[in-house]
């Protein structure tokens, strides 16, 4: 196991930007910067034993700070959507930015991705080694309450397994809702058309025409949504509802969160390249880059297409505060917020 430290580069203010490189014994990779606690870089062994990254990013600061699609990154306070940019808590309502029409998303104009974090190398272990990002969020910061002092801890294991582990404390009552947004492509380049997906979810948030939930938790029987068995993406993607082929939808996990569970596996036929992602939270949004265009150059000089990238946001559901029916997940003085994802890869 090994842990290397670089200078990624530095904002304009001087602000030195460092990343951090975990490797394991099979060459296996994850490169991480302090900027939005962004993961820049993945790379995983293909069936051959190639080594590729399948993740979605940039090789230099400079292009991330021109502005991208949550590449990667931290988002927070409040991952996905609060209906009107408002909610209520213990009788008070917090008004936030409406960045996404007349919604708020991903924590508001400058959520955590936009946060520079301080990156700390743990000790490194015979079985895996692991770098831990802070950011303390002063109260009002974005509309939210409370002074929130977030740790999010990235370990990559000798087997092949990326976790993440979030935890975050307060000093006055507010919602939290933390994911990783990166956007992961198998095959390393193109399309994930092909890519075979499975979901252990029977149910899915019903939304509106703003992907704000109504409040029902409906069946993905019969539907476009139903993962229960493995389906290319690009097999009923025509079909989600979207308004363009394409997923962006919240699923219910069966073990509901709370303990790691099983929460989807992906395989790339092309590559032999498997990814089986397990979280204790009780979502997970299936994202497939409908808004890409081909206009983004990522690292290598590779080419982002329409739908080159899926995302699995774990989470709580999108609008959980406005939704008392919805698992909740406030946070009080006193209290400590963890949450845990994995993502561990394979080939077949």
């Amino acid at each position: 196991m090994k842990l290397d430290v670089e200078q990624f580069g530095s904002l304009p203010n001087g602000t030195p930007i460092r990343r951090f490189s975990l490797r394991n014994p099979h060459g296996t990779t994850a490169k991480i910067m302090e900027l939005g606690g962004t993961l820049t870089e993945l790379l995983v062994r293909d069936r051959g034993g190639t080594l590729g990254n399948v993740v979605l990013g940039f090789d230099n600061l400079a292009r991330y700070r021109q502005g991208h699609p949550f590449f990667g990154v931290i988002t927070g306070r409040f991952a996905n959507r609060i209906k009107e940019g408002r909610f209520t808590l213990d009788g008070q309502t917090y008004t936030l930015a409406k960045n996404n029409g007349s919604n708020h998303i991903h924590g508001g104009l400058q959520g955590f991705d936009k946060k520079v974090w301080k990156g700390e190398a743990l000790p490194v272990h015979a079985d895996h080694v692991a770098v831990a990002f802070r950011y303390t969020s002063p109260d009002g910061e974005e509309g939210y309450p409370g002074t929130l002092a977030v740790t999010v801890t990235y370990t990559l294991t000798a087997d092949d397994e990326l976790r993440i582990d979030y935890e975050a404390t307060t000093d006055r009552v507010t919602i939290v809702n933390l994911t990783n947004h990166s956007y992961f492509n198998l095959a390393g380049s193109g399309d994930v058309l092909k890519h075979v997906v499975e979901l252990n979810a029977d149910r899915y948030t019903a939304v509106d025409a703003g992907l704000i939930p109504t409040g029902e938790l409906r069946s993905v029987a019969g539907t476009a949504l139903d993962f229960r068995t493995p389906h290319a993406i690009g097999e009923r993607h025509a079909a989600t509802g979207l308004t363009q082929p394409g997923y962006d939808h919240n699923f219910v996990l069966n073990h509901g969160g709370g303990s790691l569970g099983l929460a989807a596996r992906v395989y790339e036929p092309g590559s032999g390249r498997v990814l089986e992602a397990r979280t204790t939270e009780p979502g997970v949004q299936l994202y497939t880059a409908i808004h890409l265009d081909g206009t983004i150059i990522g690292s290598g000089g590779v080419q982002y297409p329409k739908w080159g990238g899926f995302c699995l946001e774990t989470q709580h559901f999108p609008d959980w505060p406005n939704q008392p029916s919805f698992p909740q997940n406030i946070v009080r003085p006193g209290q400590k917020m963890k949450s845990t994802t994995s993502f561990r890869f394979s080939q077949r």
